[in-house]
């Protein structure tokens, strides 16, 4: 074999080596490549996940829990010390002690009513019925602050007055300076006995709704009342009640013997812990502060 054959071979010799050791590396490239990525992928999701979660938490412990504000008004006054002996002798000259009406829990429902019957003999007599219902809400966070509350109370107390059985020519306007707002609904039940004149002034201050009924009638034949009187009287006496809450909670200008005129516009110190079950025992039987029903009363009364 001449040299330069060999020399031909062994050059072809090294040109494969060659090609081999270039082959392996390019194989061992996408391998690394491929190893790094999926390395990386993981990396990244491990740290995003923790982040979502660490996130999460601390968004969960940062939210603050729901908060309603207080109820003004804690507590309510006697009912049947809420007027005074002055507005009482007035309304029902011949009336006795009131009558308080049955309560499970006197700081959120509480009522008094008084009756008097003034007999003439044969020229017949006067009649006159008077009731003060006084219902106090609290706030509630699932049903909204006690005022809220009391509003819509109040609301749907002058629908059912305006709306009472039997009434005749009713009549309706709003009474002024008389807690934050008042309604006066007035008119005539015909019954066997005479006409009773009916005077109904529903009245919020704060979060508590008072509700006077007073009624008159003259019997066996005595001339029926008269209804500007009625009213006149009825007027003076919701104010009384509503200004014996807010006294009853440290506001107002004094007593109901004090026999105080003008109306309680300051909220008292707001109860530092609002009882849910208060609220819901205030507005789940509203029905019962029909005790001081118009359309009802006249007749057992007469």
């Amino acid at each position: 074999m001449s040299e330069g054959t060999m020399q031909r071979r062994v050059e072809r010799d090294q040109r494969a080596k060659r090609l081999n050791r270039v082959l392996v590396c390019a194989a061992a490239v996408p391998v690394m490549l491929v190893a790094a990525g999926c390395s990386s992928d993981s990396g990244s999701g491990d740290s995003t996940d923790k982040a979502a979660k660490a996130g999460a938490s601390a968004s969960a412990s940062s939210s603050p829990s729901p908060t309603v504000q207080a109820a003004a008004y804690d507590k309510l006054p006697e009912p049947c010390k809420a007027l005074s002996k002055k507005t009482l002798k007035d309304l029902v000259p011949k009336g006795k002690s009131g009558k308080e009406g049955k309560s499970d829990d006197i700081s959120t429902r509480a009522s008094c009513s008084w009756d008097s019957l003034d007999n003439n003999g044969v020229k017949g007599s006067q009649f006159r019925w008077l009731n003060v219902s006084m219902l106090r809400f609290e706030s509630d966070v699932a049903r909204g602050p006690a005022d809220k509350l009391a509003q819509e109370y109040y609301e749907k107390q002058v629908q059912e007055a305006q709306a009472a059985e039997g009434a005749k020519g009713v009549k309706s306007e709003p009474v002024a300076g008389t807690g934050d707002q008042a309604t006066a609904v007035h008119y005539d039940l015909k019954k066997k006995e005479g006409t009773f004149k009916q005077q109904t002034i529903v009245a919020r201050v704060e979060n508590v709704v008072v509700t006077l009924d007073y009624n008159g009638a003259g019997l066996a034949g005595d001339k029926t009342p008269d209804e500007g009187d009625l009213l006149k009287d009825a007027k003076k006496a919701v104010k009384e009640a509503v200004e014996a809450v807010s006294t009853a909670n440290g506001k107002g200008g004094g007593t109901a013997d004090s026999a105080p005129s003008g109306a309680a516009s300051e909220s008292s110190k707001p109860s530092k812990s609002p009882s849910k079950s208060a609220s819901e025992e205030a507005s789940d039987d509203s029905s019962k502060d029909a005790s001081a029903s118009p359309s009802k009363k006249p007749a057992s009364k007469s």
